[in-house]
């Protein structure tokens, strides 16, 4: 297996944030924000028209991944406006993304097109 790098060693406390990070990222609606946003800024009603979410489960995600330091937003009059505060998210995610293709690739080689 191969050894997971970092630039300094991890403390308990270091690791524990890591782990909240993954957390936020834990919850598909979320990720359906993300993935909302990253063409840029938008409101709540056009985030509830992307995600088929209802606003109630919009704006609470929307505010774990703002404490979380993922988004931010701005008020312009009775609208509130989100966008990607940490970019390297999109880093992230394209890193798990990658590793699920390969993975689904390898396995389909294994079990061949037929196995259902």
């Amino acid at each position: 297996m191969p050894k997971i790098s970092h630039p300094i060693p991890l403390t308990d406390e270091a690791l524990e944030l890591i782990a909240a990070r993954f957390r936020v990222l834990s919850e598909p609606t979320r990720l359906k924000l993300l993935v909302a946003l990253e063409e840029g800024e938008k409101n709540v009603t056009e985030l509830v028209d992307a995600t088929k979410a209802t606003q109630t489960n919009v704006s609470r995600q929307l505010g774990i991944l703002t404490n979380a330091g993922l988004l931010a937003r701005r008020k312009s009059g009775l609208s509130v406006y989100y966008r990607i505060a940490d970019r390297g998210i999109f880093d992230l995610c394209s890193h798990v993304c990658n590793s699920l293709q390969k993975r689904i690739r390898k396995e389909s080689q294994i079990f061949g097109p037929n196995s259902r």
